[in-house]
């Protein structure tokens, strides 16, 4: 079975680890999943992202939102709160 496009994107980039984590995001988590996949701080991206921003301005406007959409949000990880079956 042929697998849909957008998964395909979805899934390449998981394996790469560019992911929006569910938690610390600002507005949709694409500058802190590109921040913890490069090993940087999260406000240390947010600043070059406002820095680059002001240099070229317009281009990350036209970038991020594309991001938002590709990017996939990071997975749930479940805790099973009952008590393990005897």
């Amino acid at each position: 079975m042929r697998e849909k496009p957008m998964n395909a994107v979805h899934d390449s980039m998981s394996r790469q680890g560019l992911t929006r984590p569910r938690e610390g995001r600002m507005i949709a988590g694409v500058v802190a999943g590109l921040a913890r996949r490069f090993g940087i701080d999260p406000w240390l991206a947010r600043l070059l992202f406002v820095v680059v921003l002001l240099a070229i301005p317009g281009s990350q406007i036209l970038v991020y939102p594309i991001l938002w959409v590709l990017m996939p949000s990071e997975k749930p990880s479940f805790v099973t709160a009952y008590p393990p079956a005897v």
